[in-house]
């Protein structure tokens, strides 16, 4: 990508790979931004978005046609950078107005780098992606707009695909730290410590495990099992994350030699595929993903829906009904325990012989609802479970005793400051 930030609006255009061509004018950065066009249907959370690492080398087309209005602040983003690729509203807000707001989106995405465009038809771009699927794209503004559409496009379809795109490295963190609970609202001794893996990890996700008094040793995408065991942990995580998961064979090795330990597992998004692959089973690509805040699933273990917060464009390939034998047969049994109710897409696994289990989605609702709160404790009590000589997995009483009260979000003592700025 390249880019100049400017003050004015200038020519620019989206050029899609099958030559689909939008025009309107710049968004923050000037200049050229290639990647992989997707849409995102939350109304709300666009610094949550534009943040989170799993849009890495992506274009989001924002669905909701008014972005920008509470401007951006230093307490909301996911991560410590803007990691979209570009990004595509159709109105754009002229001034920022809230109380929390710091800077403009326009300001913001322009001292980072990031091209944007503005004025187009939104609702136009994502009927033609869900018709023809995701694909290559790229936002050309100022300079750039300038060559001819058959340049423009020469310019997309050299750029790489997301198959095959192992992205995970390139945006985890070069050093191990540690979130504390007592910095989050825990009086007393941790309960727990777990080792999480970033794979692009959100800021919200150890935040969440903190609150329930979980000291959580973040380590980079690159750690070993002896990195892992170094931190003696009760149980092991792995987080969202960008690319293809079929590249993520380093983490699949890793996995497969925790769940040989017995050490309890939860992973979510780009760890539920890593999961899936650890087990045996395939993955592959999404006709146009799942992204937004608004996802319907089904907990097929307790016939609860859920309003869960997505982002993937790849899914795990696994039965749909039933337990079965994973393909990796040291691991037992394991069933699908969540799948989409918009499409039948496999949303969750859950080991029933070993303890591990996963997600497909965002339980940390940043932004967006908190009704997967629940897998938080849900893992709490496997850890414990597993501490005491049980597997929480194993019968449908044990998954129904870790579902929270209807709207309890974290313990009693944890910080609800964090909630309330979601």
């Amino acid at each position: 990508m390249t880019a100049t930030t400017s003050a004015q609006s200038a020519p620019a255009a989206l050029v899609l790979e099958d030559g689909r061509i939008f025009r309107g004018t710049s968004y923050g950065a000037t200049g050229t931004a290639l990647g992989e066009a997707v849409f995102a249907t939350g109304m709300t959370g666009y610094q949550e978005t534009i943040t989170d690492p799993s849009y890495a080398r992506q274009l989001v087309v924002q669905t909701a046609p008014h972005i920008g209005n509470t401007g951006v602040n230093s307490e909301d983003a996911e991560s410590r950078r803007i990691w979209v690729a570009g990004y595509i509203v159709r109105d754009a807000a002229r001034r920022p107005s809230n109380w929390r707001s710091e800077r403009s989106l326009d300001e913001e995405l322009a001292e980072q780098g990031i091209v944007g465009i503005q004025g187009v038809d939104t609702r136009a771009i994502t009927r033609h992606l869900r018709e023809h699927k995701t694909m290559r794209a790229g936002i050309f503004s100022g300079d750039a707009a300038r060559g001819t559409d058959k340049e423009l496009l020469d310019a997309v379809l050299a750029s790489a695909p997301m198959e095959g795109s192992r992205l995970a490295e390139e945006v985890s963190v070069d050093e191990a730290y540690v979130v504390e609970p007592k910095d989050h609202g825990w009086d007393g001794e941790p309960r727990f410590s777990i080792a999480a893996i970033d794979l692009g990890i959100k800021a919200m996700t150890p935040v969440r495990f903190a609150e329930r008094g979980v000291r959580v040793h973040v380590l980079p995408a690159t750690a070993t099992l002896e990195d892992v065991k170094a931190v003696n942990p009760d149980g092991f995580f792995m987080s969202n994350g960008p690319g293809d998961p079929a590249t993520a064979d380093t983490q699949v090795k890793l996995l497969r030699s925790v769940l040989d330990e017995k050490l309890p597992y939860f992973g979510i998004c780009f760890g539920n595929q890593i999961l899936g692959r650890a087990l045996g089973f395939g993955t592959y690509k999404l006709r146009y993903g799942h992204r937004g805040i608004n996802q319907p699933v089904m907990d097929r273990r307790t016939g609860k829906v859920e309003i869960t917060s997505q982002n993937h464009g790849f899914a795990v390939d696994a039965p749909l009904e039933g337990a079965t034998q994973a393909p990796e047969s040291r691991y037992g049994r394991v069933e699908v325990s969540h799948v989409s109710l918009n499409d039948d897409v496999v949303e969750g696994l859950a080991c029933l012989d070993i303890p591990a289990f996963s997600v497909q989605y965002h339980p940390e609702a940043a932004a967006g609802p908190h009704d997967a709160a629940y897998l938080f404790d849900r893992f709490i009590d496997l850890m414990e479970g597993t501490r005491d000589g049980k597997n929480a997995n194993e019968s449908k009483d044990s998954v129904d005793s870790a579902h929270p009260v209807e709207g309890a979000d974290a313990p009693k003592n944890s910080d609800t400051k964090t909630e309330d700025k979601k």
